[in-house]
């Protein structure tokens, strides 16, 4: 058996928190495509009921924890948050000759409450750690 000296084994690295700049632009990136999402999904969530608001659902859900995974940032996942809320809450609203998009129905309420619910649970959710490497005093 071969034995390892402490300088050889190696603790699993920790990802550097991000600068306020790269937070800013991460961040504004975030929002863009955030507002893309809730654009395109605001407009197909009741295409194929209930298959399209279920997908609509989980792409915005996928989004927000790919944003704060990726990132290691709860400030960049809030953004592409708050880019899906706004988009869906902007063509809530009904338009010059009164038609609305997202209907006073089920599925138009799931659609108006579910994004943000789905956002703060992802947000929300507690941080994994990796394992932790014991030390030995040696």
């Amino acid at each position: 058996m071969q034995h390892m000296s402490s300088e050889s084994r190696r603790e699993p690295l920790e990802p550097e928190p991000l600068g306020v700049v790269a937070t800013l632009l991460s961040s504004v990136f975030a929002l863009l495509v955030g507002g893309f999402v809730g654009f395109i999904a605001t407009f197909t969530h009741a295409q194929f009921l209930p298959w399209g608001l279920v997908a609509s659902l989980l792409v915005v859900l996928a989004l927000v924890v790919g944003f704060r995974l990726v990132f290691d940032s709860r400030v960049v996942g809030a953004a592409a948050a708050i880019g899906v809320i706004a988009a869906s809450a902007l063509l809530s609203l009904p338009g010059a000759g009164g038609t609305v998009l997202v209907l006073s129905s089920p599925a138009g309420w799931i659609w108006a409450l579910g994004p943000a619910i789905l956002s703060a649970v992802a947000l929300l959710w507690p941080r994994r750690r990796g394992p932790s490497v014991a030390r030995s005093s040696a």
